[in-house]
């Protein structure tokens, strides 16, 4: 499994090799015996259930009605996907969801529907019950709100990207105002995941307290349009242009805070003076060699993987990297003492390197262009934040970026990758967190802004 900054979830980012968890929605074929089944009809109204995908927990919650099927993922923010919903000959309910190549299939029993959830060939046990989770966000912002809003959008070549123009009350073209930029993978303007929203929370905040913020949906998602499957973060930094441009045509200071990639992105634009100040929540400094390395040994391990497979794993991913870095032909998956999974994995993650994507990522290395950074950067990471290492990367910044009496890189004491107060930092902890961004974050984040 290769294992990046955020790819699940921005993260954060299960990948069988380089899939964002956020879209990973996935399940083990489970033999049912046809005995003591009910009579075989379609369900009714809102059943759910949680995929279990290495130890992440995913809610999919089905709806049936008389006009057919939907599917919600709340976790990743995604409602109403069209499905089509049948009976099989021997009385499984079958429902198929074309437009994200998944299907589930299986048998009622009393108030459960046993069944195996699949998509693009990976297939994992799925148990659906009645009714919809409910969990307890309680920072989502409420009307009514002390602020206005403007949906607005901006293009970069093919892609339309839209998104909320959040603005204080009586703002005028001094008021500070920051574009948005999301973490890896497709995510919306709210960054939503498992039911949280940082962004939405984040803009509420900085409004509060006078200042002005631009979020948008990433291209191919939400409302926005744009290819997602031939670009690089590279692109990605130029759709975040495109939206610094609209708002200098009404505002004068313009700044960016981005989480993980998106601190990365802002961190790129700092270098390239595109800006007047950032913020960079978890953003990847280091190589993302180094980071792809550091996350996959972290995730063998917490798997169970004995520590000389993870190393042989490793020693293997290395090599294959330096193969992409330094032009080298490509090693064989069959040349190390791997067991055939992580040998299959090995060939995937080979097959995902011809993506420019990937490519790019693990050549990429901010903290060599750090010297070329001339405005104020707040830069911050929680000390269990298991996704974007802590030490290494805001090391990195603290070695890297000049001196600068207005520059600030802390430490946030035991924060994981979301910035939520966690215990261990893993992302199996995340829906289980009612807290969606820490108030003391929030709180630095405006003083530090209201400061310059």
């Amino acid at each position: 499994m290769l294992w990046t900054a955020e790819k699940v979830l921005d993260i954060f980012g299960v990948l069988s090799t380089f899939v964002p968890m956020k879209k990973i929605l996935l399940l083990v074929t489970v033999g049912l015996m046809a005995c003591g089944l009910c009579r075989a009809q379609l369900p009714a109204g809102t059943w759910s259930g949680a995929l279990d995908i290495q130890g992440v927990s995913l809610t999919l919650v089905f709806n049936f009605s008389e006009d057919g099927c939907t599917l919600d993922v709340p976790d990743q923010g995604t409602k109403d996907l069209k499905a089509n919903a049948s009976l099989t000959a021997l009385g499984a309910v079958h429902v198929d969801v074309p437009s994200i190549g998944a299907s589930f299939e299986g048998y009622r029993f009393g108030d459960k529907i046993n069944g195996t959830f699949s998509q693009y060939g990976v297939s994992f046990p799925l148990t659906l019950v009645p009714g919809a989770p409910e969990r307890k966000r309680p920072q989502t912002p409420q009307p009514p709100y002390p602020y206005t809003t403007e949906e607005v959008s901006f293009t970069n070549v093919d892609a339309v990207l839209r998104g909320t123009l959040t603005l204080p009350e009586g703002y005028t073209n001094q008021t500070l105002v920051l574009l948005m930029v999301t973490g890896s993978g497709l995510q919306d303007r709210d960054e939503t995941l498992y039911e949280h929203k940082p962004f939405a929370v984040i803009a509420d905040y900085l409004a509060r307290r006078g200042i002005a913020t631009l979020r948008y949906d990433d291209r191919g998602f939400g409302e926005s349009t744009g290819d997602m499957i031939r670009v690089t973060t590279e692109d990605l930094k130029n759709d975040a242009v495109a939206g610094i441009a609209l708002l200098r045509t009404r505002f004068d200071h313009v700044g960016v805070i981005g989480h993980s990639e998106g601190g990365t992105i802002a961190l790129m634009l700092a270098t390239e003076k595109k800006v007047d100040f950032i913020i960079s929540l978890a953003g990847v400094v280091v190589s993302g060699r180094e980071t792809l390395l550091a996350q996959n040994r972290d995730g063998l391990l917490q798997a169970g993987i004995d520590e000389k497979t993870t190393d042989a794993y490793c020693k293997a991913l290395e090599d294959i990297f330096t193969a992409v870095t330094d032009g080298l032909p490509m090693p064989s998956a069959e040349d190390y003492n791997l067991p055939t999974p992580l040998k299959q994995n090995l060939q995937q993650v080979q097959a995902q390197l011809g993506l420019p994507y990937l490519r790019y990522f693990v050549k990429l290395d901010l903290s060599k262009r750090l010297d070329a950074v001339t405005c104020p950067v707040l830069a911050l990471n929680g000390t269990k934040d298991t996704q974007v290492d802590c030490t290494a990367n805001l090391g990195a910044l603290d070695r890297g970026l000049p001196m600068s009496e207005k520059n600030k890189v802390q430490a946030m004491e035991g924060l994981n990758h979301l910035f939520q107060h966690c215990t261990t930092g893993i992302a199996a902890e995340y829906p289980q967190i009612e807290e969606t961004f820490s108030p003391e974050v929030l709180a630095l984040i405006a003083d530090w802004l209201l400061g310059l």
